[in-house]
């Protein structure tokens, strides 16, 4: 070999073995007979390990290819020769048939082509293939390399390991790698192959279903649980969420599979503390009604309390005027009874008239308190029939007192405006509350509730003014005046109103009433003989107060002076040319209308 490559003869890859003459079977026959003979066959280029020596002449060339024809298919050996070879012990050829298919390595690096295994590259037998041979699909490599990435001439085949048995030899006899042969002695038992390490346990097909290959020499492994368990866990989790979201979906769409049943707190005593809203509401409901009247095209809806057991009823005047001198009033208590009532007096000027019901029994007035004794802040209950809406009952404060207001006018002439020194509420009051009773925390009146103060409303769809609600103002008359005024319409059918005996120039923009120089119709502003008459009071003066407390209009001081009873005294403050002073005086008496 010369760098490297091979020097000898070009390697033929394609060989056919010579047919043996039947002298050299003979001879290998005999050979075969003597136990000595395969083991003292030397290594050499005619010798195939463990088999008898077998001498085979050069393949055939084809002339016109550089390659070697297939040699014909060796005869097969007589019958006897199994039996001379069955005293001998057997060969493994396992190997050398898978290591024949490629030139071995010789002495000189190279097994001669006669020596090769007996088949082509298409797996047939040398013998059956054409005459011709079978040219390669390639040209030849310089270097010996085997075609298609096979091992070289080099790499000899891997040995084969077979289960529980040892490694056979991984060259075959005659070539320079092969391990010498032993030497000739007497015929013996072949040595025990050496014990291979099994690593792996051998498969038996005939143990028990499920066993697991273990490693060698490792006692097999419990299957642990730990992980079937997780696994099951985790299902049954899964389940549940998922029958638990359809149970869900189903009872919050059906509402459930059985009949639903909350839960309820049971019977209580109905009882409520006398001064709380409710204990207000059950002592004074019984006596306030619902007054319906008609009457010259007009109509109204109102409140008012009984009086008396007489069947007395006061309200407000601007509730029963609408019914006229003939209208229909109807009266609806808070049961649910129905009884048809009559005008008894009213009054204008301070917006208060008495109505009567009679053949009605078990009546029950609604007792009075006193308004002078009410302070700001104090807690008070309106009850009414806002928008007809009979039996409300809502609740607040007293906002101020002595709030002079006037209301109505809608006549044009003056007869219909009233003066109120008047109690201010936060409870809510609308249309349908006047007349009302407004009562504190022991459910005595202690005002009639007879306006409230509206944010301006937008017209309705038909252009007239709509009516507003409640904003927090509502103004009541306080039941001293009313109880007053009440008497007089129950016993006389008409109020007195008292009076200074001046005439007031309501078009004073100053600070204070001013007297007018004229009266109504050219008469005198000081009514001769009159209270003011007697106190010293002139036409022009200004009064700035009246017992003490400030005025700044006209309307105030009406509202002031009605506050009183007729024959009560009073002190007024007055401006006369610049210079105050002070006049006392009795309060005179009119009727009103």
């Amino acid at each position: 070999m010369e760098n490297g490559k091979p020097t000898g003869p070009k390697p033929k890859w394609w060989s056919r073995p010579a047919r043996p003459e039947p002298s050299s079977v003979t001879d290998a026959v005999a050979t075969a007979d003597t136990p000595d003979a395969v083991h003292d066959a030397g290594p050499g280029p005619d010798t195939v390990c463990h088999g008898a020596p077998v001498v085979a002449p050069a393949a055939p060339v084809d002339d016109q290819a550089e390659y070697p024809l297939a040699a014909p298919a060796p005869t097969p050996a007589p019958a006897s020769v199994p039996d001379a070879q069955s005293q001998a012990p057997e060969p493994d050829t396992s190997v050398t048939e898978q290591q024949q298919s490629y030139p071995q390595p010789a002495g000189d690096g190279w097994t001669d082509p006669a020596d090769a295994v007996p088949h082509g590259r298409d797996g047939l037998p040398a013998g059956d293939r054409p005459e011709g041979g079978v040219r390669p699909l390639h040209e030849p490599d310089e270097y010996r390399t085997p075609p298609y990435g096979g091992p070289g001439p080099w790499a000899p085949a891997p040995p084969v390991q077979r289960p529980g048995g040892g490694t056979p030899p991984p060259y075959p006899s005659g070539s320079e790698y092969a391990a010498p042969a032993p030497a000739p002695g007497p015929l013996a038992a072949p040595p025990a192959p050496a014990p291979v390490p099994v690593q792996w346990s051998q498969y038996d097909p005939w143990s028990s279903p499920g066993a697991a290959l273990t490693q060698a020499g490792e006692p097999p492994k419990k299957k642990t649980r730990r992980g079937m368990a997780f696994v099951g866990a985790l299902l049954f989790a899964l389940l549940a969420g998922v029958l638990g979201g359809g149970v869900g979906a189903y009872l919050e769409r059906n509402g459930g599979i059985s009949t639903v049943e909350l839960p309820q707190s049971g019977a209580e005593d109905s009882g409520r503390a006398p001064d709380s809203i409710a204990g207000i509401a059950a002592s004074a409901l019984p006596s306030v009604v619902t007054l319906h009247v008609s009457g010259s095209g007009e109509q109204g809806t109102g409140t008012g309390f009984v009086l008396d057991a007489q069947g007395h009823i006061l309200t407000n005047n601007h509730v029963v005027d609408p019914a006229g001198s003939s209208g229909d009033i109807s009266v609806t208590f808070s049961g649910g009874e129905t009884a048809r009532a009559t005008l008894v007096g009213k009054d204008s000027g301070y917006d208060l008239a008495v109505v009567k019901v009679t053949g009605v029994s078990g009546l029950r007035p609604l007792p009075l308190g006193n308004s002078d004794n009410v302070r700001v802040g104090d807690p008070v209950v309106a009850i009414g029939a806002p928008f007809d809406l009979q039996n409300t009952v809502t609740a607040g404060i007293i906002s101020a007192k002595e709030r002079p207001i006037t209301a109505g006018g809608e006549k044009g002439d003056g007869s219909d405006v009233s003066y109120v020194d008047a109690l201010q509420t936060d409870a809510p009051i609308n249309p349908g509350n006047s007349g009302g009773p407004l009562v504190d925390s022991k459910a005595r009146v202690i005002g009639i509730n007879s306006a409230i103060r509206a944010a301006d409303s937008a017209p309705g769809p038909d252009g007239s003014a709509g009516q507003s609600g409640s904003i927090g103002l509502g103004f009541a008359i306080p039941i001293n005046q009313g109880k007053r005024v009440a008497e007089e319409l129950i016993n006389t059918g008409k109020a007195t109103h008292p009076v200074i005996g001046v005439s007031l120039d309501m078009q004073y923009s100053g600070d204070g009433a001013r007297v007018g120089e004229k009266g109504k119709d050219g008469a005198a502003s000081v009514t001769a003989g009159g209270p003011a008459a007697k106190a010293g009071v002139r036409p022009g003066d200004v009064i700035t107060k009246v017992d003490g407390q400030r005025v700044h209009s006209g309307e105030e001081l009406i509202v002031k002076i009605r506050a009183h009873r007729p024959g009560d005294r009073l002190e007024l403050t007055i401006t006369r040319n610049g210079k105050e002073q002070t006049k006392t005086l009795t309060l005179g008496s009119s009727t009103g209308t």
